[in-house]
């Protein structure tokens, strides 16, 4: 049996440690109080030992025994199932890791599932011992103490993530170009963590709507609203955090599209500036063209070339090269080609 303690509290004090559930049962009945046990990770037919003991509902044992469900309350008769979910930071994997810790409490016991290593409930028991005035209240007081250490848990959780924000804030203008994916990665953990845990303030109004008027149980009642104020923060703080991811997402993607127009316009320069130079060099070639033309024809070694014998033909081909590369060099001019 994973029972990680088993004791029996009368009045808030410690009076014993019972070997087994039966033994626990029975001292409950005897001396008044309340047993505590505490199960980590049970098998379904050590967890059905637990329920056919201390006549916990089938359904909640079900439920219990699948796991992965969200913050909730359920009545059954006078007996309470409560699920509470507990959220730790893995800042090397930029990740939000839920465990689940569900609770059983009845009138006279409290029984707590939890199927992951965190939260570490002994310092929970260490508290509430030390604190034998708000213990002597019974199973109230001890959902009461579990709940407020998984809302402080979820302090580091929020820390980690705004100190992973402000990260991408500097990332964003520093060019970066897997700044994108960290921003749509990071979204998905804000908005997981923030699913979980929305539904946690209304299992603690509910709880305390249902305390409420019970002298007996008023300092579990001021707790309750204590901790369902620091939810209420946290909230405020993760909903602050999607808000500013999506826009830290809108800015990354007009950084990026502003980038590729500085590129397009870039290209469109140098293309522009290429044209512009083979444009030159084309004009140039073509006014050299045909002086060198005219140059070839009478170069040709023929003894029969009726211009030869003109008196003014040299002057005239000369004339004429230069009134080509003239008109030419005019024509480019006023194209802008040169």
């Amino acid at each position: 049996m994973p029972i990680i303690d088993n004791a029996v509290y009368v009045d808030g004090r410690r009076t014993a440690d019972p070997v087994g559930l039966s033994e626990t049962y029975d001292l409950v009945r005897d001396r008044g109080g309340f047993g505590w046990i505490g199960l980590y990770r049970p098998e379904p037919a050590e967890l059905h030992a637990v329920a056919d003991e201390f006549s916990l509902h089938p359904l909640a044992v079900e439920d219990a025994q699948e796991g992965h469900q969200r913050p909730k309350l359920e009545r059954y008769g006078t007996d309470r199932f409560v699920v509470l979910r507990h959220a730790r930071y893995i800042d090397s994997e930029e990740r939000v890791d839920f465990g689940e810790v569900d609770l059983f409490v009845g009138a006279d016991s409290v029984v707590v599932v939890r199927h992951a290593e965190a939260p570490d409930l002994r310092a929970v028991r260490a508290r509430l011992e030390q604190e034998p005035k708000l213990l002597a209240r019974g199973p109230l007081a001890v959902l009461y103490a579990i709940a407020d250490r998984v809302v402080d848990d979820y302090v580091p959780v929020v820390n980690g993530l705004e100190n992973d924000i402000d990260e991408i804030e500097d990332q964003l203008f520093g060019g970066d170009q897997g700044v994108s994916q960290r921003i749509y990665e990071l979204t998905r953990e804000v908005i997981t963590f923030q699913r979980a845990i929305a539904p946690l303030s209304g299992v603690l109004q509910q709880l305390r709507a249902e305390i409420d008027g019970r002298e007996d149980l008023l300092e579990v009642r001021r707790g309750l609203r204590d901790v369902l104020d620091h939810v209420t923060r946290i909230q405020e703080r993760v909903e602050g955090f999607r808000v500013l991811l999506q826009n830290a997402l809108t800015v990354s993607a007009t950084l990026v599209g502003q980038r590729q127009n500085d590129q397009i316009e870039q290209l469109a320069r140098d293309t522009y500036e290429q044209g512009n130079q083979v444009k030159k060099v084309s004009s140039w070639a073509a006014i050299g063209f045909f002086p060198g033309l005219l140059a070839s024809i009478w170069g040709m070694n023929f003894h029969v070339m009726p211009e030869l014998a003109l008196p003014f033909g040299y002057p005239v081909a000369l004339l004429l090269m230069v009134s080509l590369g003239v008109v030419l060099y005019v024509t480019f001019k006023r194209r802008n080609w040169l």
